[in-house]
């Protein structure tokens, strides 16, 4: 099995404007564990697309792992508000769950 980081960091070198790319580096590097790693290429996500629901939860979350409760909030908030517009049942029920906790 090819290293999936490797492979979307390769293509992350050719495109870094990919909004795409950046994601699926992002998920490789979340996979693996080297989630500080995915941080800036959910941030670019986050900042490239404003109805992107998915980049804002990872990032919401990444960040309730390291602590920073106070930057994941705004963030997992926009989640749930794109997850209730888009109808993405579960998620929005995830995400209402993470910010009772917070």
């Amino acid at each position: 099995m090819p290293d999936r980081v490797a492979q979307f960091e390769a293509l992350v070198a050719r495109q870094p404007e990919n909004e795409l790319f950046r994601f699926s580096l992002a998920q490789a590097l979340l996979d693996a564990g080297r989630g500080s790693e995915a941080v800036p290429h959910l941030e670019f996500c986050v900042q490239k697309k404003a109805d992107w629901m998915l980049p804002r939860i990872l990032l919401g979350k990444e960040l309730l792992r390291a602590g920073q409760t106070a930057a994941a909030r705004p963030l997992l908030e926009a989640a749930l508000q794109l997850a209730i517009e888009q109808d993405h049942d579960d998620p929005a029920a995830e995400l209402r769950e993470l910010l009772t906790d917070l």
